[in-house]
């Protein structure tokens, strides 16, 4: 992969110790580079990549909190240490839901794990440490600007996201570190946002709290031991108070019922809907995965029901080999 050290945070952006109550050094040497690879043939090898990398923290001895998504498929995992050294890892577990990603260390990681914070005490304008592979050098001082809703088109929902500036420029799996030294979320994506009449980039962050409630059952069974969500297998957003397909997961529900790009979903089982989070809401009520999913849909002039057959996102990916 290309050297995790060979850019760095401007100099200004840098939070800097004697800002701090805490160990600063302590907390970054927490965080870990993470670099996966995913088999050609994986679910989603096409879009997310056979290649990926970002980063992760150490909240216990050898088990790396990241992002689902830079491990989602992976059959190898590669943890790069900020001394240089580089330890192989196995993708415990990840959770749909929340996002969160689980990996543990197969080597000694020698780390003293950054403790868990609350993400529900945290405040709008609170300041704020994004810590990446790297130290002080290669994060970011920042404010909380926002905990608000966040719908991805992926068929995923946070209640309450939090979005920080200014924005990491590797922000996959970071950790968000709060005034106090602890960590209260996972980096996730960069997003962009007019504020005070200018473009602004914006990092969304994972809450930790959503860890804490699921953390024994993916150290334990790999996801969280109880039914799944229905997932269709669609990409969707928002155009004009229209939900619209833009992309269809090949060989996913959605797929197989023909549903097209360009559709659009006006109701689920007869009550209409005006947003991707009301969407999800009313599609994951109907019951768990597997569910049959009553669709009304407007393409090309016409509006007609169908009839979506739901299954467990997870029953498409690959499963990861244990070690």
């Amino acid at each position: 992969m290309a050297s995790l050290t060979e850019w760095k945070v401007p100099a200004a952006a840098q939070p800097r110790p004697e800002d701090y109550s805490f160990d600063l050094e302590r907390a970054l040497s927490a965080v870990v580079g993470l670099h996966s690879i995913i088999p050609g043939d994986a679910f989603t090898a096409d879009t997310l990549g056979t290649e990926r990398a970002g980063n992760g923290v150490a909240i216990e001895d050898g088990l790396i909190l990241t992002i689902g998504y830079l491990i989602t498929e992976a059959e190898t995992v590669w943890l790069h240490l900020s001394d240089g050294r580089v330890v192989q890892g196995h993708a415990l577990g990840i959770d749909q839901e929340s996002g969160f990603g689980l990996v543990q260390a197969l080597g000694q990681l020698d780390l003293e794990p950054l403790p868990l914070g609350s993400s529900a005490t945290i405040a709008l304008n609170d300041r704020i440490v994004v810590g990446g592979i790297g130290g002080r050098t290669r994060s970011l001082a920042g404010r909380i600007a926002a905990k608000q809703e966040f719908a991805g088109y992926w068929e995923y929902l946070l209640d309450e996201a939090i979005f920080t500036h200014p924005a990491h420029p590797n922000w996959g799996g970071t950790g968000l570190i709060s005034a106090a030294g602890e960590l209260i979320g996972i980096g996730s994506l960069q997003l962009e946002r007019e504020h005070g009449g200018k473009s602004e980039h914006l990092n969304m962050n994972v809450p930790i709290d959503l860890l804490k409630p699921i953390l024994d059952d993916l150290r334990t069974f790999g996801r969280v031991n109880k039914p799944a969500r229905p997932w269709l297998g669609m990409y969707v957003t928002e155009i004009d108070d229209k939900i619209v397909a833009v992309g269809i997961a090949p060989k996913g529900p959605a797929a197989r019922a023909e549903l097209r790009t360009g559709d659009v979903i006006l109701a689920v089982k007869g009550e209409n809907i005006s947003d991707s989070a009301q969407f999800y809401r009313k599609l994951w009520a109907l019951g768990d995965a597997g569910v049959d999913v009553p669709l009304t849909l407007y393409r090309e002039g016409d509006t007609f029901d169908v009839v979506v057959t739901s299954t467990d996102r997870a029953k498409m990916l690959r499963k990861p080999r244990l070690h």
